[in-house]
């Protein structure tokens, strides 16, 4: 027990270090700033921040949503067989089975998604200024000017709504706090091991592209440097919570409690990714297959690293 236990404190420090690591390269380093970039400087780091869309896109879809439904899919099939060892009898196999059938992890994915949507248009309904439409707009026809290019009227720009930053950090904190508590619930030195490199060869890249995505949309330094301070914590975090509860079960539907927060907060990254970040790197008309090929790119990379995820 005690490698184990040793094992499970050095993969606290890695994740905590890496994490730190990665998300503050990018908010220490001037060269990152692309409201002070020109030319094939501000090229590079649009093409920077694309790749970074389509890491981020890769962590939603390959890791997050897709670690939630599996999660939610065994412990409903639990819930289930535990109701049919107590009412023997009463149904059929047949209807079990068909009320297996429901996509219960889509639909939880789905509230995930739908929640931020109400939480945000209730926040524009009370404060209509709130989205800072107009000022993001006038950005992007202004980097579109300094790159040299041709402008054809106004172009619909997502927000730099802060609501939306704090529900990504919020979302990847919830996934975070649940990738620790896995590692810190393994119960042999190699698959501690294995887990922990898995999500430290993701983990990493997604912090970076939180840093670039938090200097890019104008956040001080300060809100900046603590957004990352606090995401680095929760991984770790979980991994203590792992070692506190190593020796129980999920009992009493915590197992399905935390399945659904982790389909929640797949729900909610989903949103900021596709109404946030895709359309902020897709929004300019410069260079259209090369921004592809980015978010390809990083998408792929996430893909290739789901396969030991």
């Amino acid at each position: 027990m005690e490698p184990l236990l040793g094992v499970k404190i050095g993969c606290l420090f890695a994740l905590l270090l890496l994490t730190l690591i990665c998300g503050l390269v990018p908010i220490c380093f001037k060269w990152f700033r692309i409201e002070a970039a020109t030319g094939r400087h501000r090229r590079v780091l649009s093409l920077l921040g694309c790749i970074s869309a389509g890491v981020f896109l890769g962590a939603g879809f390959m890791h997050m949503t897709a670690e939630a439904l599996e999660e939610i899919e065994s412990e409903i099939q639990k819930f289930m067989m535990q109701n049919r060892t107590e009412r023997e009898g009463n149904f059929s196999g047949d209807a079990n089975s068909a009320r297996m059938d429901y996509p219960y992890g889509e639909l939880v994915i789905s509230l995930g998604f739908f929640l931020v949507f109400l939480v945000e248009s209730l926040a524009l309904q009370c404060c209509p200024g709130a989205a800072g439409g107009p000022k993001v707009q006038e950005e992007e026809r202004g980097a579109a000017g300094a790159l040299g290019l041709h402008s054809h009227g106004p172009v619909p720009a997502p927000s730099r709504s802060p609501f939306r930053a704090l529900t990504l950090l919020l979302s990847l904190s919830f996934h975070s706090v649940f990738e620790g508590l896995a590692v810190g619930l393994q119960t042999t030195v190699a698959a501690t091991v294995q887990l922990c490199l898995a999500v430290l060869a993701h983990k990493g890249l997604v912090v970076f592209g939180v840093g670039l995505r938090l200097v890019q949309t104008g956040t001080g330094s300060r809100w900046a440097v603590f957004s990352i301070l606090c995401l680095a914590l929760m991984s770790p975090l979980g991994l203590a919570l792992g070692l506190a509860v190593a020796g129980g079960d999920a009992e009493g539907g915590r197992g399905l409690a935390q399945a659904v927060l982790e389909g929640i907060a797949a729900g909610t990254f989903l949103y900021v990714t596709f109404l946030e970040i895709l359309p902020r790197e897709l929004v300019g008309p410069e260079a259209p297959l090369a921004k592809w090929g980015c978010v390809a790119a990083g998408f792929a990379f996430m893909a290739f690293i789901a396969l030991w995820a």
